[in-house]
């Protein structure tokens, strides 16, 4: 890292961490992913940052951050630091580590509900494919049937045709008398 501090640099890291303490989980990810690519791409290590907060809090660079979204009671300003007003920021700062650990534990455990989540999505996904596969098979199998069955009904019908005639060829013919009177 270099000794003197980029004052972009500064507001973007700044803005990322604002959006890692957002409520909303998306934007909370996705500001976190973004820190550790960050950090992978500047080969910056979690010590070196806490080193760059360390300078920077004692001696901030001239051109200020934005102010944060939170309200904050107001205190007199006072020239210099009493040790009531140091315990005051020691719990106040407690209290931010003690949320941040906790917000880091939810995320952990959304992440967590999220990948078992997608687990199940896919085991899902597998059981929908299986039955699909089985429903196609089933069908695939009941065509042959039906078919066959189409078929074997034709053949009964042509073979009673034809066996009807057999038994009509076979027996003797009647001779038909003319009861007509005979004519001159």
């Amino acid at each position: 890292m270099s000794p003197a501090i980029d004052p972009k640099e500064l507001k973007t890291l700044s803005d990322i961490l604002a959006l890692v303490l957002e409520d909303q989980p998306g934007q909370s990810a996705s500001a976190l992913e973004a820190i550790r690519a960050r950090a992978r791409k500047n080969a910056v290590t979690g010590g070196a940052l806490k080193n760059l907060f360390v300078a920077i809090a004692p001696n901030p660079p001239a051109q200020a951050a934005p102010a944060p979204r939170t309200t904050r009671t107001r205190t007199p300003k006072a020239t210099t630091g009493s040790p009531a007003e140091m315990q005051a920021a020691r719990t106040r700062i407690s209290q931010l580590t003690a949320d941040l650990n906790r917000l880091d534990l939810e995320l952990r455990e959304a992440m967590s509900r999220n990948e078992s989540m997608r687990s199940e999505l896919n085991l899902t996904r597998r059981a929908r494919a299986e039955a699909q596969q089985a429903a196609i098979q089933a069908q695939a199998e009941s065509r042959p049937r039906a078919m066959l069955l189409v078929l074997s009904l034709l053949c009964g019908v042509l073979v009673g045709i034809a066996g009807s005639a057999v038994v009509r060829d076979m027996m003797p013919a009647r001779t038909t008398t003319d009861i007509s009177p005979l004519s001159p």
